[in-house]
């Protein structure tokens, strides 16, 4: 069943879509029937920058076991990391 429920995040960082590189400024996470996975629902990602139109856009299609094992893998490399590496500041 699709809860047509979508959480949005802000972003501040880049993707890479079909034309290239963009600035990435929002994800939209969904549960859904998935357009290309082959399973019955999926959790959906779009990494989006809505200025720039369709076109700035990558979309992920994770089951749920992926989905959770992708925020631990997150999780783990934040934790791994120097404090304040990858706070988005100026590069060194």
């Amino acid at each position: 069943m699709c809860t047509y429920v979508t959480e949005f995040a802000t972003m501040d960082g880049s993707a890479k879509g079909a034309t290239g590189w963009f600035p990435c400024t929002r994800a939209a996470v969904y549960v859904d029937h998935p357009f290309h996975a082959r399973h019955e629902h999926t959790v959906n990602i779009d990494f989006t920058n809505p200025e720039l139109g369709p076109s700035a856009r990558v979309a992920v299609e994770l089951t749920e076991e992926s989905a959770l094992a992708l925020i631990e893998a997150i999780r783990t490399a934040l934790a791994a990391a120097p404090p304040g590496l990858a706070s988005g500041g100026p590069l060194s």
